[in-house]
């Protein structure tokens, strides 16, 4: 079991960057869809009011918690059918 889990280190790694990617465009995507450009606001950005620059980062930290999760539960589900034990 110990091995499973040094094993699967570096596909938690792999998994934990294409989670990253794939967040990032869904939430691109989500930000357009609510009727905003396509500069996502960042906390700095002087001409963004607070409650845009707030919405934006709790949108963004949803997509990604939710996205990251499912990546993370898929790899450990995929992990245990391939060699019977949980990785985590």
């Amino acid at each position: 079991m110990r091995a499973v889990k040094i094993a699967y280190k570096p596909v938690g790694l792999i998994l934990g960057a294409v989670s990253g990617l794939l967040a990032g465009a869904l939430f691109r995507q989500t930000w357009r869809m609510l009727g905003h450009d396509e500069h996502v606001p960042e906390a700095t950005d002087e001409d963004r009011s607070w409650q845009e620059v707030l919405l934006a980062a709790v949108v963004q930290g949803a997509i990604f918690a939710g996205v990251h999760a499912a990546v993370d539960r898929a790899g450990a589900v995929a992990t245990r059918r391939l060699t019977g034990a949980w990785p985590g």
